[in-house]
Order: C-alpha cells, then sequence, then structure tokens
C-alpha cells in the first residue's frame, strides 16, 4: 500500500475506531473517580501533533490544563516531575519510542492515571500504560504517517468525548450532540478527499518552492503543525509553522510579495482574526496563498482555495482539514520529482531516548 492509499483510507480507519466507542467510554468511566488535576502528553514527531490538539480540547471540554513532557526529564536527567494527581498519555504509533514508554513507566509507578494511544496495543507502550486505547489504523507501511495520525486525533476527541461532563454550551454541546458529530466524521473525511483535483493543481504549480509559512489558530494550530511536518519530510521543503497570532509577533518579516503561506481556516471562534490577517497579507503584503476552509469567502482571498465540507464541529476540524493537508505534501513531492514513499534519511520508527 503506498502513502497515498493510505491517505485516501483514513474515512475507514476512522469508521473502525468509531465502532470501538464502547471500548473507550470503558476507560472514561474508570477514570472519573480518579483524582486528576491536570494532563500531560508525551510524545514525539507527528503524535506531538496530537498532542496540540489535545491541549485545546481538554481545555475547552473540561477545564484541565494540558502540558507537553519533557522525556528527557526522566530519559536523560534521570529526574520525573510529580504525577500522582495527572492523567499521563503517551501517543506513538508504532509504541516503541524509549522515552515516551520512559514517561509513562515513571508515572504510573507513581501512581498516576496513564493511557497509551498506539497502533500496536502490544508494544513497549501499551505495557507500560495502565489503558491502553488501540487506534486500530491497521498496517501503515509509508514512512510518513497519515493515517495513524488522524486515527490518534479521533481517539483523544473520543476520549474527551467519553469522558463527558464539561461545559455544554462550549463547542461540543451536550455528550449525545458530541458523540453524533464524531460519527458524521467518516462522511465529510471523505468529501475532503474529493477536493483531490484542486490540491493537485494548487501543489503542483508550487512545486518549486524551498520555502513557506504555515498557519493556523485554536484547534487548527495542530493542522498547521502537521501540514509543515509533512511538507519538511516529504518535499524537503523549509516550511515554518506558526499560531496565528505568534505569527504576528514577529515572524511576519519573515514575508515578502510571492512568499507561499498556506492557512488553515475553517468556520469557528478563530475565523475572525484568521481571515483579518489573511486579507492583511494579500492586501498589504502581496504573499502567495493557499486557504484550507469550508467559507467560499475565506477561501477566496487565496490565490488558490481548497474547500473541506461544512458542518464540521469546531472541536474536530482537524481531523478533516489534515487530509487536503497531506495531499498537497504528497503532491509538492511528486511535482518535485523526489519518492513520497522513502524521504530521504527518515525511518519509519525513531528510536529516541
Amino acid at each position: 500500500m503506498s502513502l497515498h492509499d493510505e491517505i485516501l483510507e483514513q474515512p475507514a480507519a476512522a469508521a473502525r475506531l468509531l465502532g470501538r466507542r464502547a471500548e473507550v467510554e470503558a476507560i472514561a468511566a474508570a477514570l472519573r473517580d480518579r483524582p486528576i488535576d491536570l494532563v500531560l502528553i508525551a510524545a514525539r514527531g507527528t503524535s506531538d501533533h496530537a498532542a496540540i490538539y489535545a491541549q485545546y480540547l481538554f481545555g475547552v471540554f473540561h477545564r484541565l490544563p494540558v502540558a507537553l513532557a519533557a522525556p528527557a526529564l526522566t530519559s536523560i536527567y534521570g529526574v520525573t516531575p510529580r504525577l500522582e494527581r495527572a492523567l499521563v498519555i503517551g501517543i506513538s504509533q508504532s509504541g516503541r519510542s524509549p522515552d515516551v514508554v520512559g514517561v509513562l513507566a515513571a508515572a504510573r509507578a507513581q501512581g498516576a492515571a496513564t493511557i497509551a494511544i498506539t497502533n500496536v496495543a502490544a508494544s513497549e507502550l501499551g505495557t507500560a500504560a495502565e489503558f491502553v486505547i488501540d487506534i486500530g489504523a491497521g498496517p501503515e507501511k509509508a514512512v510518513a504517517a497519515t493515517k495513524t495520525y488522524s486515527s490518534s486525533l479521533l481517539a483523544v476527541a473520543m476520549l474527551a468525548a467519553a469522558l463527558g461532563g464539561g461545559r455544554a454550551d462550549v463547542l461540543g454541546g451536550t455528550d449525545s450532540v458530541r458523540w453524533s458529530s464524531l460519527d458524521r466524521l467518516p462522511a465529510l473525511m471523505e468529501a475532503a478527499l474529493a477536493a483531490e483535483t484542486v490540491v493537485v493543481e494548487a501543489a503542483v504549480s508550487r512545486a518549486g518552492i524551498d520555502r513557506c509559512i504555515v498557519l493556523g489558530r485554536g484547534f487548527e494550530y495542530a493542522t498547521a503543525r502537521e501540514w509543515a511536518l509533512k511538507l519538511k519530510e516529504l518535499a524537503q521543503v523549509k516550511a515554518d509553522p506558526y499560531s496565528a497570532a505568534d505569527f504576528q509577533h514577529g515572524p511576519m518579516a519573515l514575508v515578502e510579495p510571492g512568499y507561499l503561506v498556506l492557512a488553515t481556516a475553517p468556520t469557528g471562534a478563530t475565523l475572525p482574526g484568521m481571515r483579518e490577517l489573511l486579507e492583511r497579507l494579500r492586501d498589504q503584503y502581496r504573499v502567495d496563498l493557499v486557504v484550507i476552509s469550508d467559507d467560499a469567502e475565506v477561501r477566496a482571498i487565496g490565490a488558490s482555495g481548497i474547500a473541506i465540507p461544512s458542518g464540521i464541529a469546531e472541536w474536530l476540524t482537524p481531523i478533516v482539514s489534515v487530509l487536503p493537508a497531506q495531499l498537497f505534501a504528497y503532491h509538492t513531492t511528486v511535482g518535485r520529482g523526489l519518492d513520497a514513499e522513502n524521504p530521504r534519511w527518515i525511518s519509519k520508527v525513531t528510536l529516541t531516548h
């Protein structure tokens, strides 16, 4: 199976994972009586971006502070933060990264609740954790992670929904509405993939680029980070991702007429600010804009606009918007004459300590 095949397989992978809702709900039920004051997530690479998504999700739904672990504290310096009242989550498609495994093992030894989100339940990470969410994406042969990434996002979203409670007036609505939104995802993902013809045109026409900026905000900051990573590892493009807010605190000085800026800007609380920024980049700085959005007027701000379907719950947009971003990176790579199946100097599993 090729990288392109695995990108297209993601709606089916999402449907399989949604079919195991009861397993995620059982984990959530076991956690409800545990004293949890914060969430700590250990991850590397693509999985780091799933962790960034979780920062927003658990913050919005459950008012929990979410921190990204610094695995070197444990693996190199031999120090583990106090985690007795934390929920510690390890995210790794292979479950084999020693430093991520080390964080969970140390947390569990302190009595913290630990969850592994992985595509290999019997891995070292799965063994180290008290609970395991097997994303069940199936074998991922391509070096670049695609279906394991979107499935990891979905696992995080299902866990947030299964924990229940939280503020019903913020984004997700009631528990039943949240699950209804989740169940619609496979069809919405299929619809997003249907934009491939437009993505090909946008990507191939820019295959000569060697640098760009990628913007997103809120939940979509995770997509911006992942889009940039795929362009780096596959197409060898120096892609710098920024929160749209951070971008305006200095990095905006990088742009000039014709500079490529990629943006993900779906409907939601961050859209008005994103619209204003994109219009300024177009009108004042005359950059070359590619915009992923469900809003036709926002897409029209860009020289190229890539449509995603309307009606996606705001908290779930990264699971859909990342699909055209992956396709853009893939077709940019092919357009540059590079091998998308074998990116240089990168292996499928990276064992960091």
